[in-house]
């Protein structure tokens, strides 16, 4: 990490449901980047990209268990990745067909 960086870098609506204080960029990354991919700006986007590095904040986003489908394409499309490598995804094939 080039700066230190705290959590009211990033939009407040993001932990409207926790203590922000209890929460840091290092020890909660996956908790942050998966609030991020699923209710952040691209400011937020941006950020995280920033502070953890692409390849972490693809790792956490193929591994998390939902996803809009809106935020799906949207990463799939970023990271020129096929769906099928989104758990997400797979979680959401394996419902429907039972």
């Amino acid at each position: 990490m080039e700066k230190d960086y705290k959590i009211s870098d990033l939009s407040a609506h993001l932990f409207w449901d926790v203590n922000r204080n209890n929460l840091s960029i290092e020890k909660s990354s996956h908790y942050i980047i998966e609030r991020v991919a699923s209710l952040g700006s691209l400011e937020d986007w941006l950020l995280i990209r920033k502070i953890y590095g692409e390849d972490k904040v693809k790792e956490v986003i193929l591994n998390m268990r939902y996803l809009d489908e809106k935020s799906l394409y949207f990463y799939a499309t970023i990271f020129n990745i096929s769906l099928e490598k989104f758990k997400c995804y797979t979680l959401r094939k394996v419902k429907s067909i039972t």
